[in-house]
C-alpha cells in the first residue's frame, strides 16, 4: 500500500481501531486489495466518478452498496459492520457471546469435534487467538507444560492468549525445540489479523507486543518489525516440545468456522494437535487415554 495513503488512514482511523468515516475505510480496504479505483467500480457496478466522490468524502454510500462493496473486497464481517457504522448505518452481522443460546448448536458442534479429537489436544480461538474452548486432554497437556496442579481450572474466558503463552520466554517458548519456526508461524497468523483489521486495532496492538518480545529476531523477525508475509508456509505447523525427559512431536492443524451472518463464529479457530510419530501417539494415550 503507498505509504501516504497508508499514513493518511492511520491519522483517520479511530481510537477504537476502525475508519471515522467511510471513504478512508473504502479506500484502505481498495488499496489493501490491490484494487484500482476503476476495477472496483466495474465490479461493484458503480461508476468510477461515484466511487472517487465516495472516497473523498463527496458522496455519501447507501446500505447495499457498502455491503456489496465489502463483499467485493471480500472485507472480514467485523470490518464490514465498521464500515456500515462509519457510513451512519446500523451493523449488518450479529456478534454474539458463545454463552448466547440462539448460539447453542455451535456450542454442541464445537463440543463435539473436541470431543472427537481425545485422547489428543484440541481447543478454540477468537480472532486475537485467546482461549475460550478446549478438551481435557488439552487442559491436562497445558496443565503438566505449565506445571500445575492437575485439578487446577483453566479459565474459558478468553483471559488466556494462546500466542503470548507460546512466544513468552517466561512461559511455553523454553520447552518448544523448534521455537523460532513456531514464533515465525504465529506471527503471520496474527499480522493478518491486523491487517484485516486495519491500523489502530487490537490486532495491531497485539503484533507489536508480540514482535518486540526478547529474541523475535532470531525467529526471522528484526526487533519491534513485523514478519514476512510472502514467506511460504506449510498447512500445518510442526511442534517439537521436550519437558521432564520427554520429547514429543506434533503438528497442528487450524480449522475456521464461519456463517455469513455472525461476526463471532466467523472468527473462532480450532486447532487440533496430531502425533507425528508412534512414541508421541503412545505417550497421549497412555496419559489422556480416557478423557472424553
Amino acid at each position: 500500500m503507498d505509504a501516504q495513503v497508508q499514513a493518511v488512514d492511520a491519522a483517520q482511523a479511530r481510537s477504537d481501531g476502525y475508519f471515522s468515516d467511510f471513504g478512508s475505510a473504502l479506500r484502505y480496504w481498495r488499496t489493501r486489495r490491490g484494487y484500482s479505483q476503476l476495477k472496483l467500480a466495474v465490479d461493484g457496478g458503480v461508476s468510477q466518478r461515484h466511487l472517487s466522490f465516495l472516497e473523498s468524502g463527496r458522496a455519501q454510500p447507501s446500505r447495499d452498496l457498502v455491503l456489496k462493496l465489502g463483499i467485493v473486497l471480500d472485507v472480514p464481517l467485523r470490518q464490514r459492520n465498521a464500515m456500515l457504522l462509519a457510513a451512519g448505518f446500523a451493523p449488518a452481522y450479529q456478534e454474539r457471546n458463545l454463552s448466547d443460546p440462539e448460539l447453542g448448536s455451535v456450542m454442541q458442534a464445537l463440543d463435539f469435534m473436541l470431543r472427537q479429537q481425545a485422547p489428543f489436544p484440541a481447543l478454540v480461538v477468537d480472532r486475537l487467538w485467546n482461549l475460550v474452548l478446549f478438551n481435557e486432554p488439552a487442559a491436562g497437556f497445558m496443565r503438566w507444560l505449565l506445571g500445575m496442579p492437575s485439578d487446577a481450572a483453566i479459565p474459558r474466558d478468553g483471559s488466556i492468549n494462546v500466542l503470548r503463552l507460546m512466544l513468552d520466554p517466561n512461559g511455553l517458548r523454553p520447552r518448544l525445540v523448534n521455537w523460532q519456526a513456531v514464533c515465525a508461524d504465529s506471527l503471520l497468523w496474527i499480522q493478518r489479523e491486523a491487517m484485516a483489521d486495519g491500523p489502530g486495532s487490537e490486532a495491531t496492538a497485539l503484533l507489536a507486543e508480540l514482535s518486540t518480545l526478547p529474541g523475535m529476531a532470531a525467529a526471522g523477525s528484526a526487533e519491534g518489525q513485523v514478519p514476512n508475509l510472502d514467506r511460504r508456509a506449510l498447512p500445518f505447523l510442526p511442534l517439537t516440545i521436550a519437558h521432564e525427559g520427554v520429547e514429543l512431536n506434533l503438528f497442528t492443524t487450524i480449522t475456521t468456522l464461519g456463517t455469513p451472518h455472525d461476526v463471532t463464529v466467523h472468527e473462532l479457530r480450532l486447532e487440533s494437535f496430531f502425533p507425528a510419530d508412534g512414541a508421541t501417539a503412545d505417550w497421549f494415550r497412555t496419559r489422556f487415554g480416557a478423557a472424553k
